[in-house]
């Protein structure tokens, strides 16, 4: 297992990373990422603070901790400077929240989020043909999500990756302890969202290829 969306009490989860990490280990993940909420205000103490953390715990736990940031409600405009931001401290993935029906992301983010390049688009609601295929042209991971409301365009996702030939990960967006994915949840958000199992078994594969890359910088 590996999610590559989660949450520690650096933002709005309830774990410190320590914990969080424990955790999915006891639930046999390969890796998971911390992507705290971020934007301008606390974005260079952040990156630094879980690049510690997960050098420790990397020294000595089997689940792999990939520090990561995503970056949330940011205006459209400021997203590729952002993006460049996080990678210059030190993240090895960044997240962009992305259009959820369920809360007021500007418009535009998403087609933001993809022309800068960032890894994984978090929830991107409604997004259009020509984004995911924009997407797939830039190797961006397109979320089907296991969260409450932003779940509920899963379908639409997974529709669009598959015309675009985008390329899709599924992830808990988890902020507390329950909601981590098991193995059998997971493969039922993708199922759900009409995968079949050879394209979830796709999914698994992209998302640890993201993972690898991630740990090697």
């Amino acid at each position: 297992m590996i999610d590559l969306h989660t949450h520690s009490l650096f933002s709005d989860g309830a774990l410190m990373p320590s914990e969080h990490v424990r955790r999915v280990e006891v639930l046999g993940y390969e890796a998971i990422a911390i992507t705290d909420h971020a934007d301008d205000s606390n974005i260079g103490t952040l990156i630094p603070n879980l690049l510690r953390v997960a050098k420790a715990l990397n020294a000595c736990n089997k689940t792999r901790l990939i520090v990561g940031v995503e970056l949330t409600h940011v205006p459209p405009s400021h997203i590729a400077e952002l993006t460049a931001e996080s990678r210059r401290l030190g993240a090895q993935i960044v997240v962009v929240h992305g259009e959820t029906p369920v809360e007021p992301v500007a418009p535009g983010t998403n087609r933001a989020a993809l022309e800068a390049g960032v890894d994984l688009l978090a929830h991107p609601g409604f997004i259009t043909l020509d984004e995911a295929r924009l997407a797939a042209e830039q190797g961006v991971l397109l979320e089907l999500s296991s969260r409450g409301g932003h779940s509920l365009t899963n379908g639409h996702v997974a529709k669009m990756a598959r015309a675009a030939g985008a390329l899709l990960s599924v992830d808990s967006d988890a902020h507390e302890p329950e909601d981590f994915l098991s193995a059998a949840m997971a493969e039922r958000v993708a199922l759900g969202a009409g995968l079949s199992m050879e394209e979830y078994q796709q999914v698994r594969e992209n998302m640890r290829a993201v993972a690898a890359r991630a740990a090697a910088i």
